[in-house]
């Protein structure tokens, strides 16, 4: 059986997901979302941080993100907590957010357009170090 291809999967990934704009971000982390920033660091170096963003690795984002997970972060405290995952570009976020829901974090998306997008908004960038979690 041949596989779909990744831009199968990514279709499938982003049916579940009620992706939001780089605007639709900012108020969902007014309203409480995590903003999950799982860009690589390079990458976080030539684009800049988002405010108020915690940037988990995409290898360990699963748990980090996982309420019953020993490994958590503190700010992972239900299934029931929206989440918002974002990349460079919107491509990867996208597969991290339908694997947090495979968890059971139903409320977990991405940001359409990624980094480049909420750039391109015209959103600020942090001028504070990034919170960083192992």
């Amino acid at each position: 059986m041949m596989s779909p291809g990744v831009e199968a999967l990514l279709e499938q990934a982003r049916a579940g997901l009620q992706r939001l704009t780089p605007h639709e971000t900012v108020e969902a982390v007014r309203g409480g979302a995590l903003l999950i920033d799982a860009r690589a660091d390079r990458h976080r170096r030539e684009q800049g941080d988002l405010p108020g963003a915690i940037v988990i690795d995409r290898t360990v984002l699963e748990w980090r993100l996982d309420p019953a997970s020993p490994w958590r972060i503190p700010e992972a405290t239900g299934y029931d907590r929206e989440i918002v995952v974002v990349c460079r570009h919107g491509y990867s976020s996208s597969l991290a957010a339908a694997s947090l829901q495979a968890l059971g974090l139903r409320r977990a998306t991405d940001m359409i357009g990624g980094v480049q997008a909420w750039i391109a908004a015209g959103l600020p960038l942090s001028d504070r170090p990034a919170d960083v979690r192992p």
